[in-house]
């Protein structure tokens, strides 16, 4: 059975979270549990160590990384002890190289499953969700994260929070950091603004996992009665124009209650035949979205019961509903959605909003009808000429046939006139059918009166059923071609998303099945001048127009084209080719909603490729000014310093101490010189202006330059070259920077018994060079990281260089047309492979060896 996991989750760092943790634990081992302390780590603050002398510490394994020593938490040695409880600090906790897990959480995951109860500290900037607004808000990245969802499994999470005041006075008095990084910290990381937010940051993130936990225990307990925890309002859209009003009154509603909840909800029919207007739906979505709501959509033909449970489904604690557009005629028969839907709410309250289309009716289409101009005119000549033969023939029967029969036979005509032409020639079937059978068959014969009651009872019969009938076959006539017409509409929409979402150029795309679709010659997107002033020839004046897309024969303004579908104010879709239809007007009202969300896209799109390159420099300035103003710093004092010493008043320096102090000068001034060249050559690179000479080059000549430049370290290198003379197009100059560079790095992070080795072997038209070293290695995901530039594996404070040696090292051999690609070392280490292109020359001389 996995054991439980109890998290103290920190709103900032310094907040008490490991001393809360430490509280529970003696809390714990009051009640008689066994608890034991598997890591925790006391930052040299006297309070924590305090709370940790009398709990039992298990001991810490050793690990060796860099020559240097470190120590993380046993697994085996805790899960050995079996304790039930097990105090681990830090979740997001990296572990050194070389450990079973990579990741402290992973450790824990096995105390877990081992049985135990493990009660962990984690911040809120280390939860991977919010990593980039934490770096965005205090201008500090968090290497170390954890994943989200490993924190929302916990069986239990605590919120530890504080005041910023309070966090900066426990900053202050020496609680937290060491007093010599105190300044810094208050003025940067711990300012009082970045406080808040990381509290505010910790408060939603929270808020949501409640939020889940609530809406998992209602499920759980079918509970379907609202609890007004949080405000969260629902608004109702019909597809009519009225929804922008409801939408902003929604928002100003959710906009009272901080964190309220906006959602948008339209009821569809389960049959998909009525419903609103689809281009109203998709604007008011993309307004909804706006304004930092949500978009639902669900099925039901019973709109009241369908809203109500949509909105005790999401806990909804309002709901806005718009005044029925319907007349007053229609008003008498039947309450309405906003009556009913208040009536049945409950706990829920309802807002029944005013708006501009009230009592103006529902303004839908007037229906076509739903069979041809040439079913029509058959069924008038059956009701007329089908009738009268009809007729004749029960005449000549008049002694075979009674009356009842002659009305069955008529009542099977009028079936036969509805399925033929529809409603109106079936009423003209009823009429006259009705006439004929007064006339020619009810006594008295050949008078429109009727003696008996019987017959007058017999032609009411018929008359209703006739007409009942008639309606009914009408009807489903008409529902069969609505549902076609629905179909085919569902058809079109549903490849138009498909093309649209497969297309790299979604406005054209979707231009292109527009025009495909309806058989138009031409489709134009238009968005109106900002600096054209309204006047009578602004339909026709191209000047006042943009074209913003256009596929087929191009449209300067919306006069030109044959059919317009007017977006909002500024923006238009013009057609050409031949009139809109009005049966195909809403579907192409669709297409152009969709044209404008996917301008929308394709604008935010090019914004973003334009702040990309912003973003990319303010991130290079930044990481330059932040690397070169310690090694720009560092060379300059030690240089200014030994220069100072030297003429210092009164002061005899030996000639040794001279000759040290002046090569202390020269080692500092070569950094500086080195720094500088990398600078300009990286600036170059980047503008595209490095001066090269590419030329056939000795491969062994240019690596033993190398090793002169490294001076006394090169010579701990180990070289092994082929026999061959083989030789690289390239720069010799360039070339011999790469490998300085390559090896300098190989020499920092080698062990001393285990020097860095070159290899130069000849491949497929390429020489490669291979630098090896026996050091730590890089993980195969941080590969290219080790290539940007201003980066440092670790960002350890006590490197040298900015950081750029790997960058322009990756771009010099790039510029030359060869390659330089990380490898893992076998044994461990990291390996650089240098490849450039084999000299003609020098191919054609190994080849027949």
């Amino acid at each position: 059975m996995a054991g439980q996991l109890r998290v103290h989750l920190g709103a900032a760092p310094g907040v008490g979270k490991t001393y809360k943790m430490l509280e529970e634990g003696h809390r714990r081992r009051e009640r008689g549990t066994d608890v034991v302390v598997g890591y925790v780590e006391t930052h040299g603050r006297a309070q924590t160590e305090a709370m940790i002398a009398d709990l039992e510490v298990l001991p810490r394994r050793t690990v060796s990384y860099r020559d240097t020593t470190f120590t993380e938490m046993d697994v085996d040695a805790v899960i050995a002890r079996g304790a039930e409880v097990v105090l681990v600090d830090e979740l997001a906790h990296t572990n050194v190289p070389g450990s079973r897990n990579a990741k402290r959480w992973q450790d824990i995951e096995e105390l877990l499953d081992a049985g135990m109860t493990v009660l962990t500290t984690v911040n809120v900037q280390h939860l991977e969700s919010v990593n980039d607004v934490v770096r965005q808000i205090t201008g500090v990245p968090q290497r170390e994260t954890v994943p989200d969802e490993v924190v929302r499994r916990a069986d239990a999470i605590e919120l530890v929070d504080m005041a910023p005041e309070a966090i900066r006075r426990r900053m202050a008095h020496g609680n937290i950091y060491r007093p010599e990084k105190i300044d810094a910290a208050l003025g940067n990381y711990f300012r009082v603004g970045n406080l808040t937010a990381l509290r505010e940051l910790a408060l939603l993130w929270l808020a949501d996992k409640v939020d889940t936990e609530l809406v998992h225990y209602r499920e759980t307990h079918d509970i379907g009665d609202t609890w007004d925890a949080r405000a969260r309002v629902v608004v109702a859209l019909t597809g009519g124009p009225e929804g922008d009003t409801l939408i902003r009154r929604a928002a100003r509603l959710a906009s009272r209650s901080r964190g309220a909840n906006l959602l948008a909800v339209h009821v569809a029919r389960n049959d998909g035949l009525s419903g609103g207007s689809h281009a109203h739906l998709v604007a008011q979505r993309t307004l909804v979205e706006d304004l930092g709501g949500t978009y639902h959509q669900v099925v039901g033909n019973d709109i009241p019961r369908a809203l109500l449970d949509f909105a005790r489904g999401v806990n909804a604690t309002e709901l806005v509903l718009g005044v029925s557009r319907r007349g007053w005629l229609q008003s008498l028969f039947s309450t309405g959605v906003g009556v009913t839907t208040a009536n049945g709410a409950g706990a829920i309250d309802v807002h029944l909003v005013t708006h501009a289309e009230v009592h103006r009716g529902r303004q839908a289409p007037r229906p076509e009808s739903a069979l041809s101009r040439g079913r029509r005119q058959a069924g008038l000549f059956l009701a007329t000429v089908g009738i009268a033969g009809l007729t004749w023939v029960l005449t000549q029967l008049r002694d075979q046939v009674s009356l009842d029969s002659d009305v069955l036979l008529y009542l099977a005509a009028v079936v036969v006139v509805a399925l033929v032409g529809g409603l109106w020639p079936a009423l003209v079937a009823v009429l006259l059918g009705t006439f004929l059978l007064n006339f020619f068959f009810a006594a008295p014969l050949y008078r429109v009166t009727i003696a008996s009651g019987e017959n007058v009872l017999a032609l009411a019969v018929f008359l209703v059923v006739a007409i009942a009938v008639s309606a009914t076959v009408d009807r489903a006539a008409r529902r069969t071609r609505e549902a076609a017409s629905a179909r085919a509409e569902a058809e079109t929409l549903s490849t138009l998303a498909g093309n649209v979402l497969r297309g790299a150029e979604p406005l054209p795309a979707l231009l292109g099945q527009l025009r495909e679709t309806f058989q138009f010659s031409g489709a134009t997107l238009l968005r109106r001048r900002p600096d054209s002033a309204p006047s009578p020839d602004l339909q026709h004046d191209p000047g006042a127009w943009q074209v913003v897309a256009s596929v087929g024969r191009p449209l300067a303004a919306p006069g030109e084209g044959d059919a317009e579908v007017l977006i909002d104010e500024e923006i238009s879709l013009v057609l050409c080719g031949h009139p809109l239809a009005a049966a195909d007007r809403r579907v192409v009202q669709a297409f152009a909603a969709q044209a404008v969300v996917a301008l929308r896209h394709q604008e935010l799109r090019e914004q973003a490729a334009a702040a990309g390159p912003l973003a990319e420099v303010d991130r290079m300035r930044t990481a330059l000014l932040s690397a070169v103003s310690h090694d720009l710093r560092t060379p300059l004092a030690a240089a200014k310093a030994a220069v100072g010493s030297l003429r210092a008043p009164g002061v005899e320096f030996s000639p040794d101490d001279r000759q040290e102090l002046l090569a202390s000068v020269e080692e500092s001034l070569d950094r500086l010189t080195r720094l500088v060249d990398n600078l300009l050559d990286m600036s170059r690179l980047q503008a595209g202006a490095l001066a090269m000479t590419p030329q056939p080059t000795s491969i062994a000549e240019t690596v033993a330059m190398a090793l002169d430049d490294l001076g006394p370290e090169g010579r701990a290198v180990q070289v092994h070259l082929p026999e061959e003379f083989l030789e690289v197009d390239g720069d010799p100059v360039l070339i011999e920077r790469v490998l300085v560079n390559l090896l300098r790095n190989a020499l920092r992070y080698s062990p001393a018994d285990h020097p860095p080795m070159i290899v130069v072997s000849a491949h497929a038209g390429a020489v490669e060079t291979r630098v090896i070293d026996r050091g730590p290695g890089i993980p195969a995901e941080l590969w290219d990281d080790v290539f940007l530039p201003f980066q440092r594996l670790g960002d350890r404070d006590n490197g040298t260089g900015v950081g750029l040696g790997l960058a322009l090292s990756r771009g010099l051999t790039e510029a030359m047309g060869g390659s330089l690609t990380p490898d893992t070392t076998p044994g461990g280490g990291l390996t650089m492979i240098m490849s450039l292109v084999q000299s003609e020359q020098s191919s054609q001389e190994v080849e027949p060896a």
